[in-house]
């Protein structure tokens, strides 16, 4: 896995997320209302509904398909929910997101160059 530059923490809206598509592999990068990054496979677990669509909520995704709860932390469904969906290291420098991606993501982007926020979906 390998740190990857994806752009300005300026443009995760608050609340609200972006998608980086690398391939066929999508990611939704959110941002919380206290200001934290989490990323996160953008599927849901119960039937692949696009979490950067859903509401942020604290640290938590609701899902806009099925209301399904996602802690943003972890990936894991709450309440009485059960399954999860893969995270992504995400950290902050001088201002610009990182994202620790997976080793089939990064031949991806040696082939097809960095990736960059695709969509906005504000909450």
């Amino acid at each position: 896995m390998s740190w990857v530059d994806v752009g300005p923490e300026s443009a995760l809206p608050v609340r609200g997320a972006r998608v980086l598509k690398i391939g066929s592999l999508e990611i939704a990068v959110f941002r919380t209302g206290t200001g934290e990054v989490f990323a996160l496979r953008d599927r849901c677990p119960h039937r692949g509904g696009p979490l950067s669509q859903g509401i942020v909520h604290g640290r938590r995704v609701t899902c806009p398909l099925h209301e399904w709860v996602i802690d943003l932390g972890s990936g894991c469904a709450t309440g009485a929910d059960e399954g999860s969906t893969p995270t992504y290291g995400v950290r902050i420098v001088d201002g610009r997101v990182e994202i620790d991606l997976p080793a089939s993501a990064e031949a991806r982007v040696a082939a097809l160059g960095p990736p960059a926020f695709a969509a906005c979906h504000r909450a």
